[in-house]
């Protein structure tokens, strides 16, 4: 016979954004009700963001050389931190998405944007035409 079952707390989660610092964010329990805690967490989401866009740079590119391994481990670490990126802001907690946000903003305009120089090294399309982020479906 198994031992009985301890009562389970019963817990909501929001399905709608929310506003406020008693949330739940990538752990049971974690940040809580703690505001330091939940500053520590937007904090945290923000360089997750400007961490994937810092990865997706084609700067990061540029250092792999054609190596697939070394490719290959790269789109692997940038697909893990979208996936945790992308759970964390599945709390629904409004402050934990802007977070991520303005990381992606910050991100991209540290790593991808034309602003910091004028002529970059970019890959081109097979017809000389440069892209930015992605290639268009015509290269």
């Amino acid at each position: 016979m198994s031992p009985p079952m301890a009562p389970m707390k019963k817990r909501y989660t929001s399905m709608t954004f929310f506003w406020g610092n008693k949330a739940e964010v990538l752990f049971s329990g974690w940040p809580g009700d703690r505001g330091g805690m939940y500053a520590l967490a937007l904090i945290v989401v923000f360089f997750l963001a400007a961490g994937t866009e810092m990865v997706s740079s084609n700067r990061v590119d540029r250092y792999t050389n054609g190596k697939s391994v070394v490719q290959t481990v790269v789109h692997t670490v940038r697909v893990g931190l979208m996936y945790v990126l992308m759970l964390a802001v599945m709390s629904f907690n409004g402050g934990i998405f802007i977070a991520a946000c303005i990381g992606h903003a910050v991100g991209f305009f540290i790593f991808k944007s034309a602003i910091w120089s004028k002529q970059r090294d970019e890959p081109a399309c097979p017809d000389g035409t440069k892209y930015r982020d992605l290639p268009s479906m015509s290269c």
